[in-house]
């Protein structure tokens, strides 16, 4: 159990960390979340093959692998206060990460096609490009119900019951609604950066209260 919460702890502040890590390369080093010419998008993706192929690999096949493991270490620090809650919760945990998992695959199978492409054709490069992308998203971010949904069960089995902050668990709630906002399109813009900024806080507090050991309320 303790190592488990240990391992659970060092998961959470991973994929806080890959939060991080997107926000440098993709907006700061690569321009990549700021560009929406998708000619401009193919030609970064050619000239940032690697990169982009090791980025997918970190933030989607890794993240997904680490949340299994977060996702089993909550459901044991939980699952005494609402057994059957945490049931549901860790369910629909895993299913996020095979999500993930699942969108880095396709991400980086199309990297590959859209690179041999660009060479030969780039405007049938940003053909594929735009087929394969949505299908990527769509996996991994476009929506954030999977996720929402997770960190609601868990906020508010906790808030009941106890085992993690009180204060963390009323922001893991603000979150969710921000999270579950993102399946309209009308308040995605807004709410997609709420649910991601406080996703990092949320992850890297999650991760800090698990190394503690401790799985009182006041934890």
């Amino acid at each position: 159990m303790k190592n488990l919460q240990k391992m659970g702890g060092i998961a959470a502040l991973y994929i806080a960390a890959v939060y991080v890590v997107i926000f440098v390369v993709f907006i700061f080093l690569m321009d990549y979340l700021i560009v929406v010419d998708p000619v401009q998008q193919v030609a970064l993706i050619a000239d940032n093959q690697a990169i982009m192929y090791i980025m997918n690999l970190i933030m989607f096949v890794a993240v997904g692998i680490f949340l299994v493991v977060l996702a089993l270490a909550l459901y044991e620090r939980l699952k005494a206060g609402s057994p059957a809650i945490m049931q549901i919760a860790t369910a629909i945990g895993l299913i996020w990460a095979c999500l993930l998992i699942g969108s880095g695959m396709v991400a980086n199978s199309g990297i590959e096609t859209v690179v041999d492409l660009y060479g030969k054709d780039p405007a049938q490069a940003v053909t594929v490009m735009l087929a394969i992308e949505p299908v990527a998203d769509g996996l991994g971010c476009e929506f954030e119900l999977p996720g929402s949904l997770w960190v609601l069960l868990i906020s508010w089995t906790a808030l009941r019951a106890g085992g993690l902050p009180k204060a963390l668990n009323y922001l893991g709630v603000v979150l969710a609604v921000a999270g579950i906002l993102t399946v309209f399109p009308a308040a995605r813009e807004v709410a997609r950066p709420v649910f991601a900024l406080g996703q990092l806080v949320w992850f890297m507090w999650l991760g800090i209260v698990m190394l503690r050991g401790r799985t009182s309320a006041a934890a």
